[in-house]
């Protein structure tokens, strides 16, 4: 949700009873600004219950890529009420970050890690000790591990693993896949303390997306077949930085179809080039451009306001609660 989650969404977000986090990403030179916008989005309209002394949003952060110093910066400035590191070089780098955003905050900022393997989950509880790590599975749209299991068998045996190694106390949320209440009931069956949810908020009135990319999301059925993770689409846009073990999860298109073996050529990279002077018919006439979502893309049938869908959602959960269970016909 890199540019796409920006202060509007975040502030809907939190006002909806989540958090809503500002996807900077490694973009650290508006992140100034995207916090400011959020700080008059929540004066003109504020919270119950919130602290005057926090911004009730989130800041996430692509670490091997983002400005510590000037990300600090920020961070020390408006003191959001959580920062989300993903994708260390190496997972010791998030130590300072770690370090310097309580520091700069006075410890009120919470410490949200990313991680998509058991291994990844106990090295950064042992480094950073954080306050939730977000464990995302292999069904998540965007980026993240190449190679990974999916949410139903992560978030159960990552919270085996930390609470053998004494760090059970760290909260859980669940990542992947998720777009509707039956997935929000299954995590929190699961032992998830939460969900985050990406791919639903791109049908979302407050997200900042090309009404292109919007409709090949809401077009798109049948996500684990029609959505791939490769590298190719990082190669085409020309954002080379990611670690190697990471890919994207992509809506599959004409680009993704004329890179055979993963391998895009001169050609393919002219194409895309173009279809970006197209605008939104990039996405939708023979789409070359990138569209980013998870597995949970069939899910997302129509565009609402962030409220709505937090609310039907909600609602779905509930009624999951309530329901009696069906009586087998096997």
């Amino acid at each position: 949700m890199r540019l796409i989650s920006l202060a509007p969404l975040a502030v809907a977000v939190s006002q909806a009873g989540g958090i809503g986090f500002i996807g900077a990403g490694y973009d650290m030179e508006d992140l100034d600004a995207h916090l400011h916008e959020a700080s008059q989005l929540i004066r003109q309209a504020p919270m119950r219950d919130a602290c005057s002394s926090i911004l009730p949003i989130g800041v996430g952060f692509v670490n091997w890529g983002a400005d510590l110093d000037r990300a600090a910066q920020a961070i020390g400035k408006y003191k959001p009420a959580a920062v989300w590191f993903f994708t260390p070089r190496q997972n010791n780098d998030l130590v300072a970050w770690t370090q310097v955003m309580r520091e700069v905050t006075g410890n009120k900022t919470k410490i949200w890690v990313q991680v998509g393997s058991v291994q990844d989950a106990l090295e950064i509880a042992k480094l950073c000790c954080p306050d939730v790590l977000v464990i995302q599975g292999s069904d998540a749209g965007g980026h993240g591990l190449s190679r990974g299991a999916g949410i139903i068998s992560l978030l159960p045996e990552c919270a085996d693993a930390l609470e053998a190694v004494e760090h059970g106390h760290i909260s859980l949320v669940a990542a992947g896949g998720v777009a509707e209440g039956r997935g929000v009931a299954a995590c929190l069956a699961l032992g998830a303390e939460g969900v985050v949810m990406g791919t639903r908020f791109l049908a979302s009135t407050e997200a900042q997306i090309a009404k292109g990319f919007q409709s090949v999301v809401l077009g798109s059925k049948d996500g684990g077949i029609s959505t791939v993770r490769t590298k190719v689409y990082d190669t085409l846009r020309g954002t080379v930085g990611w670690p190697d073990r990471i890919g994207g999860r992509g809506i599959i298109n004409q680009s993704f179809l004329d890179a055979e073996n993963g391998i895009v050529t001169e050609e393919n990279k002219k194409a895309y080039a173009e279809a970006l002077q197209k605008g939104d018919l990039g996405w939708t006439e023979n789409g070359r451009l990138t569209a980013y979502a998870g597995t949970g893309v069939g899910l997302v049938n129509e565009v609402q306001s962030t409220r709505t869908i937090i609310d039907e959602i909600r609602q779905q959960v509930k009624d999951m609660e309530l329901r009696t269970p069906r009586e087998s016909k096997i």
